[in-house]
């Protein structure tokens, strides 16, 4: 299983902070954006910050593996 958190806005949009994807070998990053965001549209425009485990990635074909967490933040502001 891969765990994917979402953190700010980005959480409002899918309605939670946490859930679960069914891993699968060769799974990319891509893969696991296209499948959430299927269920939520538009819930990746607003993201600014991407982590795999606990490490910024840019690169949407980065491969997953078995067990990997994988954050995704919008920018936050505050005054």
């Amino acid at each position: 299983m891969i765990k994917v958190l979402f953190f700010g806005p980005v959480a409002d949009r899918v309605q939670t902070r946490e859930m679960q994807v069914e891993f699968a070998p060769g799974m990319t990053l891509h893969d696991v954006i296209a499948h959430i965001g299927m269920q939520y549209p538009g819930a990746f425009s607003i993201v600014s910050f991407i982590a795999v485990n606990q490490q910024q990635v840019h690169d949407k074909q980065t491969v997953l593996h078995d067990n990997d967490e994988i954050a995704f933040m919008a920018k936050f502001s505050g005054g």
